[in-house]
């Protein structure tokens, strides 16, 4: 009868195939058992490549489902005072940044180790959404079923202090070409309810 050698938590190595193969054989066998063959990473779900929207964009290389956290928005973390005063990420066009401000006013600067999420660009009808957790981490998921090939957006919702004049909306000016579009990345101010006179 063929006895088992076991160690903990490894597969049995029986003696008689063993046996056939010499003492390399068990050398082999035990690194084997003890040296796993390391796992392939995950394909990401998304990949970077130009976009008919804007410059360079996010599609997505397989579905993504409802509710999916797709990808951290990161970068160095900052205040506006020093983010402002970095060189522009597109000298041409001053107002193309990669900044995302968190409730507490801190400052995402992904021009600085930021990742793929910075070429996330804008959609006044998106298929993804930014969320921001307890610690402050920005995430962007899917808002609906986001199919392979996809350009993956968010609404940007910027604000800009004081009024929106025609050179503020020209400088934000939309190309998401949705049936919706606002024609502007700004959110509009909202209008102080007027009170009724009595």
């Amino acid at each position: 009868m063929t006895r088992a050698l076991r160690r903990s938590s490894q597969r049995p190595l029986h003696r008689a195939s063993l046996a056939a193969f010499g003492a390399d054989a068990v050398v082999a066998a035990t690194r084997a058992d003890t040296h796993p063959m390391p796992k392939e990473k995950p394909q990401r779900a998304y990949r970077v490549r130009n976009s008919p929207i804007h410059g360079r964009g996010v599609f997505a290389t397989r579905t993504i489902r409802k509710g999916t956290r797709i990808v951290e928005y990161r970068g160095d973390r900052t205040t506006w005072e020093v983010a402002v005063k970095r060189p522009a990420s597109d000298p041409d066009n001053p107002h193309h940044t990669f900044f995302f401000e968190t409730s507490d006013g801190t400052v995402i600067d992904a021009s600085v180790r930021g990742n793929a999420a910075r070429w996330i660009n804008h959609s006044c009808d998106a298929n993804g959404e930014s969320y921001e957790d307890e610690n402050g981490r920005v995430f962007i998921d899917a808002r609906r079923v986001i199919h392979a090939g996809d350009e993956i957006t968010y609404d940007y919702r910027l604000s800009i202090e004081g009024r929106i004049g025609k050179r503020a909306r020209a400088a934000y000016a939309c190309g998401c070409g949705a049936e919706k579009c606002r024609g502007v990345l700004l959110l509009k101010p909202k209008r102080k309810k007027k009170k009724k006179a009595k």
